[in-house]
């Protein structure tokens, strides 16, 4: 079962995790929480299913706020 066996027609595309009218914020840290796995790494692109320009916005986002503090860089244990 590898790429050659699937039928890209029965394939769906998903939707986009977040509003597209929706501001990523990086004083939103309850909201970046949810793109940062438990060690502390930025979750990737095919994961969160953001587009690309969405996912740079929020990398972004998130470097903004670990500078200021409102996000860890790493967890404590």
């Amino acid at each position: 079962m590898g790429l050659k066996d699937r039928d890209p027609r029965r394939s769906r595309r998903r939707g986009s995790p977040i509003d597209p009218n929706m501001v990523i914020d990086y004083k939103d840290p309850n909201f970046l929480k949810y793109y940062i796995t438990e060690r502390g790494k930025i979750v990737p692109r095919r994961v969160s299913g953001l587009c690309a320009k969405r996912q740079r916005e929020l990398t972004l986002a998130i470097k903004r706020a670990r500078n200021i503090a409102l996000l860890p860089f790493t967890t404590n244990s």
